[in-house]
């Protein structure tokens, strides 16, 4: 492989992770809106874009070995040290590849932190709104556990009030 295959590569994951990004954003959307319906698909894209990124990044490491190993450096060389050790444009290229890189790990990571904090809200308000409808554990039975029927007037009583 040659420096030009590992920019191919860099290319590629560049791409998935700004895709990354936006089905993160979409996430985020779904989540504030408040449309759970949609809410298992946009995580099955966000986890499908991460099974390729990983692929990617395997390739990736591949391929900078190779391209290390020619270039003298140790195994596994980091981008800044491929950037350093390459000749003519290649080391703009790489280091450009690196900023991007960064640049966009950090977007993803603010992105799921809001949206770790989103869901995190909504549990809670889940848990809050169960407790309101005087259900503390979290269960919506109507059967103590003693196997005796609860009283169901209350229970649409303080749905209505709720409402």
């Amino acid at each position: 492989m040659g420096l030009s295959d590992v920019s191919n590569i860099l290319w590629r994951e560049r791409q998935l992770m700004e895709l990354l990004l936006f089905k993160l954003e979409e996430e985020q959307l779904v989540l504030a809106s408040g449309r759970d319906r949609w809410l298992a698909h946009a995580t099955r894209e966000v986890e499908t874009v991460l099974q390729e990124i990983k692929h990617v990044e395997l390739d990736r490491a591949v391929a900078v070995e190779s391209v290390g190993a020619d270039l003298g450096l140790t195994e596994s060389p980091s981008l800044r040290a491929l950037a350093e050790h390459a000749a003519g444009p290649w080391g703009r290229i790489f280091e450009e590849h690196r900023k991007a890189l960064l640049d966009l790990a950090a977007e993803i990571d603010t992105m799921a932190a809001a949206n770790r904090d989103l869901l995190t809200r909504g549990a809670i308000a889940a848990r809050e709104a169960l407790v309101a409808l005087g259900d503390v554990d979290g269960a919506t039975d109507t059967y103590t556990p003693r196997g005796i029927e609860r009283d169901a007037v209350n229970r649409i009583g303080l749905i209505n009030e709720a409402i």
